[in-house]
């Protein structure tokens, strides 16, 4: 009985706090909440970012080293970190568990969009930023790309937010034109940590986790590596290569005859055979050994998007680097994860609920 009385006496406190935080002044980038949302709706919060996590810990400036060229992972392990402001619109889809809302945040002084689902109930609630893969910036839609996996986690019981990307739906158009080579898109996905924390919804804080798909795959090694500790654990679904310059073979070569953004890398950075110590200096492997967070791979063994051998060679290299890394492969799987979805999501499950 005594328990049961600690646990409601929690969960009027914080219903409290966030109608008390509801009402503060807004003090954030971003527009004011679309007339259509909810009443229901989680509020915002301050848009102060949490103090501390915008610079590298020293094992990531150790690895990483010097940071002068601009493009590098150094060089964003160094920047400024931004996020917060993160302004609730619209509530659009939901279940009987969860309920998902537009919004939108700060990142590196940009307006970024992006989708969060939020469960029933008063929290607080681990959250999980999801980073998604590859779809042409001028087609994307708001939410895009990882619907299942952030329906999936909200119903049970996930805080979930889906960064959009800069360049992506509604978000400011990315200043680099895409030949950053997805750094812009890092910051976005680190930023929209800090994003959650600075909110006044139901987030437990110290319980927040990074999930990726494909390119975003990539995105999630470059975040743990440029800012270990900001997050608990990573988990990467049919990931990219830890190797820049293989991506580039794999996905940009094809299009440099073309107008395309491959075109448009080589251009402002030489291809990897011509600028090799850039090259190296935006892919991930050479520093798996900054991360300090656990890391688990999915990948499926038909993947011929990115073929499996990219992850069995990330995995390897963790596990020199002294990552805690699990690959998990899937026979007849391909790169889309359909037939193991759930599969793989209840494995994601337990990996998630042991980290946080």
């Amino acid at each position: 009985m005594l328990r049961r009385l600690c646990a409601a006496l929690v969960a009027a406190i914080l219903l409290a706090s966030l109608a008390a935080c509801s009402t503060e002044p807004e003090r954030s980038v971003g527009p004011a909440p679309s007339a259509g949302a909810s009443s229901s709706a989680p509020t915002s919060g301050s848009s102060a970012s949490t103090s501390g996590a915008a610079s590298p810990t020293p094992s990531a400036a150790g690895v990483l080293g010097d940071p002068s060229e601009p493009v590098s992972l150094a060089a964003l392990a160094q920047r400024r970190l931004d996020g917060g402001g993160l302004r609730i619109g619209r509530e659009v889809l939901g279940s009987a568990r969860h309920r998902q809302y537009e919004v939108s945040y700060r990142s590196g002084g940009l307006r970024v969009t992006g989708r969060l689902a939020v469960p029933n109930g008063a929290g607080p609630f681990p959250a999980v930023v999801l980073a998604h893969g590859y779809i042409e910036p001028s087609i994307y839609v708001n939410g895009q790309g990882m619907t299942r996996e952030r329906a999936w986690l909200a119903d049970r019981g996930f805080v979930v937010l889906h960064a959009d990307y800069r360049g992506h739906a509604d978000s400011a158009p990315d200043p680099s034109g895409g030949t950053d080579l997805r750094l812009g898109y890092t910051e976005d996905v680190l930023n929209a940590v800090l994003a959650l924390r600075s909110w006044s919804g139901p987030v437990d804080d110290d319980r927040v986790a990074l999930v990726g798909r494909s390119m975003g795959g990539g995105i999630v090694y470059n975040a743990l590596i440029t800012h270990p500790g900001l997050v608990r654990a990573g988990v990467v679904f049919a990931p990219v290569s830890s190797l820049a310059a293989e991506n580039f073979d794999q996905f940009n070569r094809p299009d440099l005859d073309t107008v395309g953004v491959g075109a448009a890398i080589v251009r402002r950075h030489g291809a990897p055979e011509d600028n090799p110590r850039l090259w190296r200096g935006v892919s991930a492997r050479p520093y798996f050994a900054a991360i300090t967070e656990p890391v688990l791979i999915h990948h499926g063994k038909a993947d011929d998007t990115c073929p499996p051998r990219w992850s069995r060679a990330t995995a390897r290299a963790m596990r020199a680097a002294g990552v805690e890394v699990a690959l998990r492969e899937y026979e007849g799987e391909g790169h889309a994860f359909g037939p193991q979805f759930d599969r793989s999501m209840q494995v994601t499950l337990r990996f998630l609920r042991s980290r946080l």
